[in-house]
């Protein structure tokens, strides 16, 4: 499949698992690769975050993934659920970090020297959303605006932060496409 990535593409998958590696994750996740979209200048995906307002909120948006991966992956939506009820998760959090340190629910764990951290379920389902993104608009490449764009449609924490800012599929799309074609990996 990586074959069929752009140039832009396949450095913010190298962009994600960088990410990954630099916080100590085991797996690259779907917030990985918004940060590494958001790192990633002068792409079609960096444009459309740049006229959305994005690109000048990077440490927000550092600190919502990195808050959402202290409560063990959960979505703003998903403790206001528990919330309902009756389950305080800021409570359960500062109750386990209380007992096994800082960030015990995060389920990052350092990759071992000269490991390269693999993609987990929800990386995956990003990007093979993303070939259905390319797909549905008959584009035979797949840029960072499909990335992009796969983001703002999959249930999750990096979706939840991006619509907080703005960020949606339809916004993405009125910004980038159809301005936005995706070019071969060499051009």
């Amino acid at each position: 499949m990586f074959e069929r990535f752009t140039k832009d593409a396949r450095a913010v998958v190298a962009g994600a698992v960088e990410q990954a590696r630099e916080g100590g994750a085991r797996t690259v996740d779907a917030g990985h690769l918004l940060l590494a979209l958001l790192d990633r200048a002068g792409g079609p995906a960096s444009s459309a975050l740049s006229a959305l307002g994005l690109a000048e909120s990077r440490e927000p948006v550092r600190r919502a993934l990195a808050e959402a991966r202290r409560r063990a992956g959960l979505t703003r939506a998903d403790a206001d659920a528990l919330a309902g009820l009756g389950i305080d998760v800021g409570e359960i959090v500062a109750r386990v970090e209380e007992v096994h340190g800082a960030g015990a629910l995060s389920g990052d764990r350092a990759v071992p020297t000269g490991r390269r951290p693999a993609f987990g379920r929800e990386a995956k389902k990003v990007l093979e959303r993303a070939l259905r993104v390319a797909h549905g608009r008959r584009e035979r490449f797949i840029g960072d605006q499909h990335l992009l764009l796969a983001l703002t449609v999959l249930p999750g924490v990096a979706g939840e932060v991006l619509a907080d800012h703005g960020v949606t599929f339809e916004a993405v799309s009125r910004v980038c496409l159809p301005d936005c074609p995706s070019r071969p990996a060499g051009g």
